[in-house]
């Protein structure tokens, strides 16, 4: 059977490939491809595996032979799940892959924020610590994570590993999710369940790990931000338009929170005129916490077993109905 992967460079970046997908088909890959080109490129290949190529009803109309979708990514927006259900196409995603990285980027906001290090390293380096009258030399804002509250927003994957670190830093834990399950309260007794405005109020750092639905969207702006902490600061790890930029950019610069980090935006690549762009005490990142080494090959083996599940007609990871 054909195999089209239509933007390998999405997942690979220079140091991995795809090379053993050619042991379960006849594999043509791209490293990018533009909208116009993917219904030709993908031509008569029955199986196609994509990152954030665009398959929606137009694209698939044009390639009747493809039975097989498999994303290299969680979502799967990118597809037009119904229409391919009416076709009988198969789409598969690869579910939690990035909890141990996003996890990890969280964190590195978090002590970023607490302790400092490029505040520091930016200041010796302007030679303000060689030029010190005194021997000790730092920025008195400088502070534990013992006892401080972490708000989690949703309990998740990514969230429970959010939540079982924090706790590991002797942090107080607070989540607010749609369900409150029995056997999450068992597994994390040192997790309180609370309210959404609750959880504003009472976190000093407060991280998103939700997914964007229509209660969610817009969930994070003015009225919220304003029951938080002027010492707060506020996590988006999760999808850029659950925060109202603009009510973000302005409760930063006029200082109703204290920082911000973002690794999603509204829309990605960044637009020159998002608001955030300008904010005070704003940090982005370039949507980079799923992009981790390991993470990716991670990734590739999950969306390999995909596809060989699907071929030996015990498909896994399905995302769609036939």
């Amino acid at each position: 059977m054909k195999l089209v992967i239509l933007d390998t460079y999405a997942s690979t970046g220079k140091e991995l490939d795809y090379h053993h997908f050619a042991d379960l088909a006849q594999v043509t890959c791209y490293d990018r491809t533009p909208y116009d080109q993917i219904a030709k490129r993908i031509g008569d290949a029955e199986l196609v595996i994509t990152n954030k190529c665009m398959l929606d009803r137009t694209v698939l109309e044009q390639c009747p032979n493809v039975k097989y979708i498999g994303i290299i990514a969680t979502g799967y927006n990118n597809v037009d799940l119904p229409f391919a259900a009416q076709r009988g196409i198969t789409v598969t995603n690869v579910p939690a892959y990035s909890t141990k990285g996003v996890a990890q980027l969280v964190f590195a906001y978090i002590l970023d924020a607490y302790s400092m290090v490029r505040e520091h390293d930016d200041r010796v380096h302007h030679g303000e610590w060689e030029n010190c009258p005194d021997f000790c030399f730092y920025d008195d804002r400088l502070q534990e994570l013992d006892g401080k509250t972490i708000g989690v927003v949703g309990f998740g994957s990514i969230a429970k590993r959010v939540a079982f670190l924090a706790h590991a830093f002797d942090m107080k834990v607070l989540v607010h999710t749609r369900t409150v399950r029995e056997k999450d309260q068992k597994e994390y007794p040192y997790v309180t369940f609370t309210g959404v405005d609750e959880l504003f109020m009472k976190s000093d750092i407060l991280t998103i790990h939700c997914p964007l639905t229509e209660q969610t969207q817009g969930l994070v702006d003015r009225k919220h931000l304003e029951m938080m902490k002027p010492s707060a600061v506020l996590i988006n790890t999760a999808r850029g338009p659950i925060v109202e930029e603009q009510d973000l950019a302005d409760a930063l610069n006029s200082g109703v929170i204290r920082k911000a980090y973002a690794d999603v935006v509204s829309a990605e690549p960044i637009h020159g005129d998002n608001p955030l762009l300008s904010a005070k005490n704003m940090v982005i990142t370039p949507h980079i916490a799923w992009a981790c080494y390991e993470t990716r090959v991670r990734l590739i083996e999950v969306v390999y077993q995909n596809l060989k599940h699907y071929l030996a007609g015990t498909p896994v990871n399905v995302v769609n109905q036939k």
